[in-house]
C-alpha cells in the first residue's frame, strides 16, 4: 500500500513536471535511493530543486545544492532484537544539500547534507534503537553524471535525534542512488 503511494507521488511529480516552462521547474531531478544498515533495508524516492547559487566558483567548478524531499520505506529484520522478527516504517524527510561540481553539472561531485526526518514509529532493531519520531538525517556522498543527465552515486548516512532524548544509538545506512536530471 505504502509503495503504491509513493509510486502514485513521483507520477504526480513528473507529471507536474511537464506543466512548467524549462525556466521554472518545480522539480530539478527525481532520484531512488537503495540502501542497508544493520539487519535493515531501505529505499527512498526523492524529489530535489537546485538552489541558483555558485560559491567559490574556480578552475571550472563551485559550490552549490539542492534542496531534497525524500520518502523512504524501511525493513526491519530482527525487530526488538528478535531474530527473524519483521516490521517496516517509513520516514518522510526535508534535506537542503551542499554539492562541489564543475560548472555544467556533469561528471564528478561531492555532495553533503544534514536533514529532518519523521519516522512512522520508533526504530527497533537488533541492538539499535531511536526514541523519539523526529530525526536527523545526514549524509556524504560522492557520486556522477553523465551527459545523458542520469546519475549515480554512493552515500553513507546517518540517523539520530541529536541526542535529546535517550536511547539514541543512531542508525548508518550504506547507500547506492540513482537520479535523473531535468
Amino acid at each position: 500500500m505504502f509503495a503504491k503511494k509513493v509510486l502514485a507521488s513521483v507520477a504526480t511529480l513528473l507529471a507536474m513536471q511537464g506543466a512548467y516552462a524549462a525556466n521554472d521547474q518545480l522539480v530539478d531531478s527525481v532520484s531512488v535511493d537503495f540502501g542497508s544498515a544493520a539487519k535493515v533495508q531501505m529505499v527512498r524516492l526523492s524529489a530535489a530543486k537546485d538552489w541558483d547559487v555558485r560559491w567559490f566558483q574556480s578552475n571550472g567548478t563551485h559550490l552549490s545544492g539542492y534542496w531534497e524531499l525524500s520518502a523512504g520505506a524501511w525493513k526491519e529484520s530482527q525487530y526488538k532484537n528478535i531474530s527473524g522478527n519483521t516490521a517496516h516504517l517509513w520516514d518522510v524527510g526535508f534535506t537542503p544539500v551542499f554539492r562541489f561540481q564543475n560548472d555544467n553539472k556533469k561528471g564528478l561531485y561531492y555532495e553533503g547534507g544534514i536533514g529532518v526526518h519523521r519516522l512512522s514509529k520508533l526504530y527497533d532493531n537488533d541492538t539499535y534503537r531511536l526514541s523519539t519520531h523526529f530525526q536527523f538525517g545526514d549524509h556524504v556522498g560522492i557520486g556522477y553524471v553523465f551527459d545523458n543527465n542520469w546519475e549515480v552515486a554512493g552515500k553513507i548516512q546517518h540517523f539520530s535525534n541529536g541526542g535529546y532524548k535517550k536511547p539514541n544509538t543512531g542508525v548508518n545506512f550504506l547507500e547506492v542512488k540513482a537520479a535523473y536530471h531535468f
